[in-house]
This record gives C-alpha cells, structure tokens and sequence, in this order.
C-alpha cells in the first residue's frame, strides 16, 4: 500500500516533512525515492503527539537499558576520593573487575529505577522537542531549519525530561557507588527520604539543568545539522540516525562533561571526598560543587571519567535515535495502514 498525506485527506505538496519544514522533498513529490522514505516524509503531523511519546518512551527505555553496565562504570570512575578497591583506569576493567568482585549482577544495581524513569520522562522529552522545533521553525525561519529553533527546543523539552529523571537519578547513582548501603531501589528511597527529607531528589536539579541545557542544545543543533548533511530528504535512513545521533551525543558529552562531574558529587554525596574537603553537613548548589571538586583534584578534577563519559553517551545517543526514528516510523506507518481505505 502506497502511503500519502492524501490518504489522511489532505495533499502532500512537494514532498513536505513531518517536521515542518517546507523546503522541498527532492524533486516534486520524490518518485524516485525509495517507497519507504517517501512514506515517512509524508507522514502526517496530526497523528504526532502520541507517536512522538510512544516513540520517546521506547527509544528511552531502550538506550538506559543497553548501556546501563557503562553508566555504572562512569558514575564511579567521577568520584573524587575513590576507594582503594574501586580505582579502575578503563571501563573494559572496571566491567571485569566489578563482576570478578562484586558479583555478575552488579554493574546493573538500580536499573529498574532507572527504566521507570526514563519511559515518561523521554516521552515527554521527545513529544515537547518535535512540537517545540515545529513552532519555533515557523517563527525563526518560515522555509527551512533554524538551528536557534533546535536548540531552544532541545532546552525546552530538558525541562520536562530532567524534572521525571533527577529523583531517578539520584537513586541510580547511589546504587551504583562503590559499598553502596542500598540493596534495593525501594529501600534506598525510604533511606534518602527519611534521612535527608524529599529535597534531597532535587538537590542537584539546578546544576542538572545547567548541564543538560547546553548539553541538549548542543546535541539537538548538533544531530539536525548531520541530518541536513547526510539524509537532507529526511527519509527514514538508519544509518544517518545512528551516526548523527552518536557523534552529536559525543561533542555535547565531552562539552558538558566538568557539570557532569559536579552532579554527581550532589547526587552521591560522598563522605570522604567532602570530609577531605572540610565540608559539614550536606553539599547544596553547583558553586559550591564547582569549588569542591577544584579544592580536591585542581582542573583535572572537572574532567574525571570524560572517557566514560564519551563511550557512554556516543553509543547511548545513537540507539535512542534510531530506536525513536524507527517506532516514529512504523507506528505512523501503522495508523496510516489502519486508517486507509481499502
């Protein structure tokens, strides 16, 4: 079955994308396009909203899923005054040493948190970037993709996306930390509540947002600005996804990657390292996180696990791409098959 806008009642115009932009599709319609990218560049923008979240949530739970192993890994490899037992100079020995150590299941202590959190929280993450890029196109600029447009998007939707997963965050990372007192996701919850009160979930929200903004802004300008470049037709084109999506993931990584640091001294609050640090009681606000970390470790400090950080996030981005440009493909697809006439 050959699917058009026509078929939703209304008239494909030049090969117009789901996304807004008018520019032309390749040719006056694109009829010597590959009958699959074509139907995705005629993709209708009504059936959008619970696609885009379907999509977000899956592509969310996919990429967390995958590389959880390596988070765990990046998480300790950021702790300023680790334990003896817990310094590791690669994440393919800390992998191998956690499990020699720790145990096989190790690595993966906080994932269920993990995916509770990131399925809202992408859905909303990608349904508010795509309606947000869409209006924002339209003011900044009428015929074409504005990069100012992206990036206040991606900053836009990081909001949204931050305020679900900075509780699940701060359960995660203290999970994962070497000794961990938290056997379990739950018991860790009612521990951080009863000691610390609920605003521990969000004592590192601020510096989350400072690094997400610009990490989200420079990953969404960065992935839009590949796509012109390699699938200017924007047809569904896996191999596009996933190469912009991981090279964009690992500039905004290595970028961002000093805030990175400073978050999770908020989340994980380590005893030690603020000890040395002569700090009392609990650590608030990214200053003093920034001020922290250069009285323990100088500028390198800012910089401890970019290595795991990059590896992380550039096959991480790459997955939630594709995997979000596929069921953003096939479930529109799907309703557009479903709603057809026969």
């Amino acid at each position: 079955m050959e699917l058009r806008r026509g078929g939703m009642g209304s008239q494909a115009v030049g090969g117009r994308r789901m996304d807004g932009d008018g520019r032309d599709g390749g040719g006056g319609g694109g009829g010597s396009k590959d009958a699959g990218a074509e139907d995705y560049e005629n993709l209708p923008t009504s059936a959008s909203l619970s696609t885009h979240m379907t999509a977000g949530a899956m592509a969310g739970i996919m990429e967390h899923m995958v590389m959880y192993p390596v988070d765990s890994v990046k998480t300790r490899m950021q702790s300023l005054n680790p334990d003896p037992k817990a310094q590791y100079t690669s994440i393919y020995g800390a992998l191998k040493k956690i499990v020699r150590t720790e145990g096989f299941w190790r690595p993966l202590r906080g994932i269920n948190v993990m995916i509770m959190g990131a399925g809202p929280a992408h859905a909303m993450y990608f349904a508010c970037y795509e309606k947000m890029k869409r209006t924002l196109n339209a003011v900044f600029h009428h015929h074409g993709n504005s990069h100012i447009a992206n990036g206040i998007a991606g900053s836009m939707a990081t909001l949204l996306h931050d305020a679900v997963m900075n509780p699940a965050e701060v359960v995660k990372q203290r999970m994962q930390m070497y000794n961990s007192p938290h056997p379990s996701a739950l018991g860790c919850i009612r521990s951080v509540w009863r000691t610390e009160g609920p605003r521990a979930f969000y004592r590192s929200y601020t510096t989350q947002l400072t690094m997400n903004v610009p990490f989200q802004s420079i990953h969404f300008i960065t992935y839009e600005f590949l796509q012109e470049q390699l699938n200017p037709h924007r047809g569904y084109n896996p191999q596009s996804h996933i190469v912009s999506g991981g090279l964009a993931g690992a500039l905004a990584a290595a970028a961002t990657t000093p805030l990175d640091v400073c978050k999770t001294l908020l989340n994980t609050q380590e005893n030690m390292a603020l000890s040395l640090a002569n700090v009392s009681g609990r650590l608030t606000g990214m200053a003093n996180a920034f001020r922290t970390v250069y009285r323990l470790n100088g500028l390198p400090g800012y910089f401890k696990g970019i290595q795991a950080r990059i590896i992380y996030q550039m096959p991480s981005t790459a997955i939630s791409w594709s995997v979000y440009e596929f069921f953003k493909y096939f479930l529109t697809k799907h309703k557009l098959e479903s709603r057809a006439p026969y």
